[in-house]
């Protein structure tokens, strides 16, 4: 078994303000043993995936308020297929209707968490689902 722990990037794309969530799933995540790299609010589909190719993470989680799900989390995986990084895995949580579920996990997200999601869910997922590239 690999001593390398899972990193993980944490990240918040457009110009959604709010980070609370995020910090909450980030610190969850670091606390069970994973690597985490938090980006900060207002970051670019491009920005994430480039800090995500430069801390070679396992996986991106993606944490979105603002409405604007439907076009910025396929973005963040149009840009990872378009630098030959589509094997980082990408997650999402936020204020995401049920209906546009389905569409997204077609665009390449590999899970949505909506409110009321527990860390510990989040936690058991990735142990579950993302493995160490």
């Amino acid at each position: 078994m690999s001593s390398r722990k899972l990193r993980i990037l944490v990240g918040k794309p457009g110009l959604d303000g709010h980070d609370r969530g995020a910090k909450v799933v980030a610190r969850a995540l670091r606390d069970a043993g994973f690597e985490v790299i938090y980006t900060g609010l207002h970051q670019t589909p491009e920005q994430i995936v480039a800090a995500a190719i430069q801390e070679d993470v396992d996986c991106i989680g993606l944490s979105i308020l603002s409405g604007a799900h439907n076009t910025l989390l396929p973005r963040v995986s149009t840009v990872l297929k378009e630098k030959n990084a589509d094997d980082i895995a990408i997650f999402c949580g936020g204020v995401i209707p049920e209906d546009d579920i389905p569409g997204l996990k077609a665009a390449g997200i590999k899970e949505v968490f909506t409110p009321g999601t527990s860390t510990e869910d989040i936690i058991k997922w990735v142990k579950e689902n993302i493995a160490e590239k």
